[in-house]
């Protein structure tokens, strides 16, 4: 027996409701049909379809069958559809959508090699850290920071960032330097807090002193952002302590002082970056080659800072 080509037929008259209409369909003699389906069920050893003179049924066990089997069916498609498409051109128009800060310190440095290697590929980059439907706006993929929740996205992790808390020297000097996770309260420190766009959250500041010791510290804030640029920005002009990314341009205000780590006997965790798509898309040639290129760029860049951000810190 010919498992797929049995279970393509089952799932037809399922959907058809009558081994007649999927006969036609497939071009074949009703018993051909019949047949298909009767060596199915013995295989399985269950009855997938129940027969009347009027229609046909599916039966429990046809029901739960007919969902996996729909779920190969389109898996075997969309493997014989990619590797059809391997030999393909990309070409074409792509959009994507990443935070302007990663666009700006990441992306766009390195996007005329990708242009050069595909030069038939339009991008269109919109910047935001706002969640994006990516179907019903028309974007192919997005590059966020943070966990993935959404199970609908294939997400492939770029890599992550170190975070740490620091502050702007004038704030230091006003409030003075903490030494202590006490400090933070009987010296009243406050926060320039990020806060999640999609739900209005404001994250609380997380310190692991890497012994087993986790605390989480929900800071005041006058100020809070929900996007790395502007967080960024108004850490330096004083307006309190902040957990940032160790980013090159953060890395490079501690270099030059603009901005001054504190309390680093505490971890703060790590920002995952990903590049997400569509899990229910087929992708495109040229989708292929930016998530593979993105991959690999990033992959390289990260492997390369973990060498040289220490000197900074």
């Amino acid at each position: 027996m010919d498992k797929l080509r049995a279970m393509q037929t089952f799932a037809l008259v399922a959907e058809l409701g009558s081994f007649t209409k999927a006969a036609n369909a497939l071009q074949l003699p009703n018993a051909s049909v019949s047949t298909l389906i009767a060596q199915l069920e013995s295989q399985l050893q269950t009855k997938l379809l129940a027969r009347t003179t009027r229609r046909v049924s599916l039966t429990d066990d046809g029901i739960a069958y007919l969902e996996g089997a729909r779920r190969l069916i389109a898996d075997l498609s969309e493997l014989d559809l990619n590797v059809m498409r391997a030999g393909v051109a990309a070409r074409g128009r792509l959009r994507i959508d990443v935070p302007a800060a990663a666009g700006r310190h990441f992306l766009a440095p390195a996007l005329p090699d990708f242009l050069a290697r595909y030069p038939d590929i339009a991008i269109e980059i919109g910047s935001t850290d706002r969640p994006v439907d990516l179907v019903m706006e028309g974007v192919d993929c997005v590059i966020r920071g943070g966990a993935v929740h959404d199970e609908l996205l294939v997400a492939r992790k770029l890599g992550a960032f170190e975070t740490f808390t620091c502050a702007a020297p004038a704030y230091l000097k006003s409030r003075g330097t903490p030494k202590t996770l006490a400090h933070l309260q009987t010296q009243k420190h406050t926060a320039v807090n990020f806060f999640s766009a999609k739900t209005g959250r404001v994250f609380a500041f997380d310190f692991d002193d890497g012994k087993g010791d986790v605390q989480s510290i929900q800071l005041p804030h006058q100020v809070a952002a929900n996007d790395a640029d502007t967080h960024v920005a108004l850490t330096c002009t004083g307006l309190g302590l902040a957990q940032l990314p160790n980013t090159d341009y953060v890395l490079r205000l501690l270099r030059e002082k603009q901005l001054v780590r504190v309390l680093p006997q505490w971890n703060s965790g790590e920002l995952p970056l990903y590049i997400m798509y569509p899990r229910n898309r087929h992708l495109s040639a040229r989708l292929r080659a930016f998530v593979d290129w993105a991959v690999d760029l990033y992959g390289r860049k990260f492997a390369s800072r973990r060498t040289t951000e220490s000197a900074a810190l």
